[in-house]
Order: C-alpha cells, then structure tokens, then sequence
C-alpha cells in the first residue's frame, strides 16, 4: 500500500501590517512539517512574531527548478509543507507557480490558505471599475515586449493593474502618459503600512512625485472607453447601453455618452431607457 503523500499549504502572509494574517494561516505554519520560504531570515521574523518554531528551506526565484524535485520528495513521503513567500500570497508575482504545476503532475494535493494580495487591495480602493480587470504584474524590460504590453494596455477597455519599484516608477509613469489620454490613473502605495496613500491625480501631477515617492507600488489604470465610432453606432441602443454600463459608468453618464457618440439630443436618449 503506498503511504499518503503530504500536502502543500500556499500561505498568504501580511504585506506589511502583522495583524492581516488570518488565523488559519497561522494554524497552518503551527501545524506543518516545513516551510518553504522565499526568504527564511524574513520569514523567521514573522515566525518569530508568532512564537512559530519550523523547520524551513529556501524556496526562490533562482533554485525554483532543484528546491521543486526536493519538495516533492518531502511531500510523497508524507510531510506537509507551507509555502510562503516574503509578503503576500505566493504565486502572485512571486515565487510557487513551478511547485504548484509539480504537485499537480505529481496528483500532490494542493491548499490555498487565503490572505493578504496587494492588487486586490489596491483595486477595491482605487474608485475605478472592478468589474473586469486585467494584472499584468510588472511590465517588462526588454523593449520589444514593454512596447506590446503598452500597446495592450492602450487597447484595453478593461480596468489594468500593474505592480511598480519605486525606482522604475517615473519611467512607467512617463511610458504610460503617451498612451492613456483622458484616463484616470490611480497610484496606491505601501498597502496597509504606516504610510499607505492613495494618489488619485492626473499622470503628469504623479510624474513630478514620482521620484519623492517611496515604498511597495500599486498602479490602477482606467479602461480605455474608445471604440471606433462606427462600431459603436452599429449597435442597438441597448448593446450600446451596455457597452458603457459594463465599464462601471452610471445610467446619467451612459445616456450622455451614446448622445454624444450618435451625435443626438440626450433627451432622446432618455426617453429610450425611462
């Protein structure tokens, strides 16, 4: 009979206030055999925090591919382990997407141990459409594939999400100002530290901060609402209500918009939808 194989926890972990820790994770680190972390000594504080004494193994970016095969030893032999990453729930931008892929192959079983996510929080507080949105975690800095993922987030009638060092943001800020017109752009920054902010300004006001700026960076970018003229006026009147109610805008701002598309009194408008 084959022994029971482990399984693996992903935690989330606090993105900066200790208390966001749920009481399930902490449960979870008490109760495992291991922890994979992305990087013990930061680890080992909030373990220390929590009066949590594990044994722990590094798991990161660089020894991803030789840290999975020793893990799932581990793991079909039984023990249970937690993997961790320094802030936030791993995957995200963070190491644990080649484990996870492994244990799956392997019919490991996997567990989300659910938490703090610093895109979501920035999301839900930005003032911007959350019904649809695309994250495209940080942008990239080869050239090539910088300028098609500007060109996507361009075309994207969809709220973006995108993940900034502090370094780098003026840089974003300025690649960002020649595609996005009238958008509106909101900068969320150190989530749920002593010092979180939410900027809500126009990009050219968020570029001249931006070198004052510090700490974790968040940014939300509007969907795009241009579509050609054309397509849109080949819509029924109630698609193209729908069109401007799927991106968040109330029914006062959707009647304004399609008379203005369709170049006709609003009143008409008005009289379609009472």
């Amino acid at each position: 009979m084959e022994d029971e194989k482990g399984k693996l926890y992903i935690v989330a972990t606090p993105i900066g206030n200790l208390e966001d820790i749920t009481l399930r994770a902490i449960n979870t680190l008490k109760e495992v055999d291991l922890i994979a972390a992305e990087d013990t000594r930061h680890t080992l504080k909030l373990l220390n925090h929590l009066e949590i004494s594990k044994p722990m193994i590094s798991y990161h970016r660089h020894n991803e591919e030789i840290r999975c095969d020793n893990l799932t030893k581990e793991l079909k032999s039984g023990k249970n382990i937690a993997l961790v990453s320094d802030a936030g729930t791993p995957g995200i931008c963070d190491p644990g997407e080649e484990i996870i892929k492994k244990c799956i192959e392997e019919n490991i079983t996997i567990v989300p141990i659910p938490g703090a996510c610093a895109m979501i929080n920035a999301l839900i507080c930005s003032g911007i459409n959350t019904k649809e949105f695309n994250f495209l975690g940080f942008l990239p800095l080869n050239k090539k594939l910088r300028k098609e993922k500007l060109e996507e987030i361009k075309k994207s009638n969809k709220t973006i999400i995108i993940y900034e060092a502090p370094h780098k943001l003026k840089t974003t800020l300025n690649d960002l100002n020649e595609i996005l017109e009238e958008r509106k752009i909101v900068l969320a920054r150190e989530i749920t530290k002593i010092h979180e902010e939410f900027i809500r300004e126009d990009i050219e006001k968020l570029i001249e901060k931006a070198e004052e700026l510090k700490g974790e960076m968040v940014i939300i970018i509007e969907g795009s609402t241009q579509k050609e003229e054309n397509e849109l006026n080949n819509l029924s009147l109630e698609e193209h209500f729908n069109f401007y109610k799927n991106q968040g805008f109330d029914k006062k701002e959707i009647i304004k918009k399609i008379a203005k598309d369709r170049n006709v009194n609003k009143n008409e408008i008005y009289k379609k939808f009472i």
